[in-house]
């Protein structure tokens, strides 16, 4: 388990006074930020100072300035040249220093300055193990992006897929978990049974996901991330799928199949307790809860086609939300409550969309030959999912901001699907 403990704030922060800039057209413009090289500790400040830059980058919004624009190598004990760096394009610049405590461990310290207002917006300093230095890198670029966006952090985060390599018509399927930037990949499961839909707990580190053995029903089972204990989830007589945690992470709600049908349940992890909440001859899969646990997302065809609908924790005031042409799968309810995402099939092609949970303001955020499996980063800001061309090819993980304007690639080390965001580290019970 890696502790990294903040420690005193570097000065008073001034009240943010930096905002993003609108180009021609209304065209929206990534904020010029410069990230100076942490000095201290040989090459290590440059390997942190790279994460954050890199993470900034990815997040769409900033836009990193190359160091041959640098005016100055700034002192991490100085104030900056602010007319030197205005002129050099930057908004904002970062700075910091690494070094040791008597103790060994590391201490991370950074400044975030304003270079118009010439004031330093924020800074921390932080102590943990060498070993966690990338983990330093994330959580100083998380509290960077805070500032500046007014949005949550998201990069102190990992990342839970299912990778996927061989011939398409025999792949050999893994759960394997890695940072969110592509780095620490490894492997949770050694591919003798099939993995699909693992979905991360939001409070503690578990992931609930659906394991198939050869000539037996699919089972929803949890793993423990720290022991790597596993359990099978309740003791049904036919297939369960689509797990998901709620918010609690207490509770695990999730599809049984029986017969031609398929209806949502709800068990306690603790007492095994099981509450049915649905009850109908159609297929009621892919549950998702609203952040305060109140309501339910699902996906059901009793309609005739997959459409999604929202009813109580209980089971009750089950209602349709979506009424667009195509169908409608694999909802999930954005952690700040105020948008569902989804994939849509329609005219041949698999989009991925966001509505508002009472179905208004539908939105595409990207479309193509097939898109799958949105999960939301525990910001709410960003979307993950796979894109599988088609062909002998495979998937490959993306990120999409909700206005659609920001798509990246997540990398991984070969074929990826089926991918779940964890909450903050620092956030989760271990």
């Amino acid at each position: 388990m890696s502790i990294i403990v903040p420690m005193a704030a570097l000065a008073p922060a001034a009240h943010a006074q930096l905002s993003f800039r609108v180009g021609p057209g209304g065209q929206f413009q990534p904020m010029p930020i410069a990230i100076a090289d942490f000095s201290g500790e040989g090459d290590l400040g440059q390997r942190v100072s790279g994460i954050i830059t890199n993470n900034l980058q990815r997040s769409g919004y900033f836009a990193p300035l190359d160091k041959s624009r640098f005016p100055e190598r700034p002192s991490f004990d100085a104030a900056p040249r602010f007319d030197a760096w205005k002129m050099a394009g930057a908004q904002a610049l970062v700075t910091g220093r690494i070094s040791r405590d008597p103790s060994g461990r590391l201490r991370a310290e950074f400044r975030l300055w304003d270079i118009d207002s010439g004031q330093q917006l924020t800074g921390q300093q932080y102590v943990t193990d060498a070993n966690f230095w990338r983990r330093v890198g994330h959580i100083i670029s998380d509290a960077v992006y805070a500032k500046i966006t007014g949005f949550g952090g998201f990069f102190d985060t990992r990342i839970v897929f299912v990778e996927e390599s061989g011939p398409k018509e025999n792949r050999r399927k893994r759960l394997a978990i890695m940072d969110q930037d592509g780095a620490n990949v490894r492997y949770l499961t050694q591919g003798d049974t099939s993995v699909v839909t693992p979905r991360y707990s939001p409070v503690t580190q578990e992931i609930a996901f659906m394991s198939q053995v050869e000539g037996q029903q699919p089972r929803v089972q949890v793993i423990n991330l720290e022991t790597g204990s596993r359990q099978v989830v309740g003791n049904f007589p036919d297939m369960t799928s689509s797990p998901r945690f709620a918010p609690d992470g207490q509770r695990i709600v999730m599809s049984l199949q029986q017969g031609g049908n398929a209806n949502i349940y709800m068990m306690n992890l603790g007492s095994q307790a099981t509450t049915r909440l649905t009850s109908t001859g159609a297929i009621d899969t892919s549950p998702s809860f609203s952040p305060d646990g109140s309501q339910i997302v699902f996906e059901s065809d009793r309609g005739g086609k997959q459409q999604l609908y929202v009813m109580g924790v209980d089971g009750s005031n089950q209602r349709r939300i979506s009424f667009g042409d195509g169908s409608y799968s694999q909802p999930a309810w954005s952690p700040r409550g105020d948008y569902i995402a989804f994939t849509k099939q329609h005219s041949g092609g698999f989009a991925i969309g966001i509505m508002k949970p009472d179905g208004s303001g539908e939105r595409i955020l990207t479309e193509g030959f097939h898109n799958e499996s949105p999960v939301w980063a525990p910001n709410g800001q960003y979307i993950l999912f796979f894109r599988d061309p088609g062909g002998q090819s495979g998937g490959k993980l993306y990120m999409v901001d909700i206005t659609g304007r920001v798509e990246q690639p997540v990398p991984t080390p070969s074929f990826a699907s089926d991918p779940t965001w964890s909450p903050l580290l620092s956030e989760t019970r271990q």
